[in-house]
């Protein structure tokens, strides 16, 4: 089952490369993407499955946060919604 991440990340060059490659090495399967431009900043929306049952889409929602210039915006999954706000 696919989980949906909403993601604001900055339009720095290689911004969206470290976002992709962070979800990879967290062991997650991007099942579908989307991309739109906002200005400054990029609006992204990403279809994930963990390659295995032990697989957290919240951790890797954790390290997204933790990825700088992008920001977690929202977050449906499974069992459990996740709300954040964006800091101006």
């Amino acid at each position: 089952m696919s989980d949906t991440i909403h993601i604001q990340i900055d339009r720095a060059d290689g911004s969206l490369q470290r976002l992709i490659g962070l979800v990879e090495r967290r062991g997650f399967h991007i099942d579908g993407m989307s991309l739109s431009d906002e200005g400054a900043m990029r609006r992204v929306q990403l279809q994930v499955r963990g390659r295995d049952a032990g697989r957290c889409t919240e951790n890797l929602g954790r390290q997204i946060d933790k990825l700088c210039g992008a920001t977690r915006v929202g977050f449906t999954g499974s069992s459990y919604a996740y709300q954040g706000s964006v800091a101006a």
